[in-house]
């Protein structure tokens, strides 16, 4: 006769798997995705006369990335380098060109009336652009409109706007929209 060998007691091991499981998802923090925040244009109204459609397209700037990473600000070829002056001066309109944006006066909680831009920009992109021209381009727009807040920020609360309060942020974010609008991604270079 051979002898038996002896089984491992395996009784408790499903509760100290069970019990290791729970210390993990306890003690685990799940990190939450970021990604680029845009907001849509709004539809423009069917029963809008074509006169006013000619000034709401004055303050969209339609920004194309062709296959070859080639730019395209409004109707002008440019450099990435150049794009973010571009879409600081269309988003201020510094002398009101009745080409650049509309401006409205609206009021802020906690700040009163301020002229605000209604500048939209339209980013579009080839199916063949490269990553890199695409957050290279992104980075520049981003920029723009950080740039603009800091000097808003400077200017009303004399510090830049990452110093801000809260509240003072979002005084900051509601005079300095960021509305890029994307589009899907087209053979855009075949036009």
């Amino acid at each position: 006769m051979g002898k038996k060998t002896p089984e491992i007691n395996s009784s408790s091991t499903a509760d100290m798997a069970f019990l290791l499981l729970c210390f993990f998802m306890m003690t685990t923090t799940m990190d939450q995705d970021k990604g680029l925040q845009r907001r849509l244009p709004p539809m423009p109204d069917p029963n809008q006369k074509a006169e006013d459609q000619k000034v709401n397209r004055r303050n969209i700037i339609i920004v194309k990335i062709n296959s070859a990473d080639r730019l395209l600000a409004g109707s002008e070829p440019m450099h990435v380098s150049q794009l973010k002056d571009k879409i600081k001066e269309f988003l201020t309109n510094p002398y009101n060109d009745p080409n650049l944006p509309e401006k409205e006066e609206i009021e802020i909680e906690g700040y009163g009336p301020c002229m605000v831009s209604k500048g939209v920009i339209s980013l579009q992109n080839d199916r063949g652009t490269s990553y890199q021209a695409y957050i290279a381009v992104q980075n520049e727009l981003v920029k723009a409109v950080n740039e603009l807040r800091d000097e808003f920020s400077v200017a009303n609360f004399g510090k830049p706007y990452f110093k801000l309060k809260e509240d003072e942020m979002a005084v900051v974010r509601k005079a300095v929209p960021q509305n890029i609008s994307e589009a899907e991604p087209k053979d855009i270079s075949k036009k």
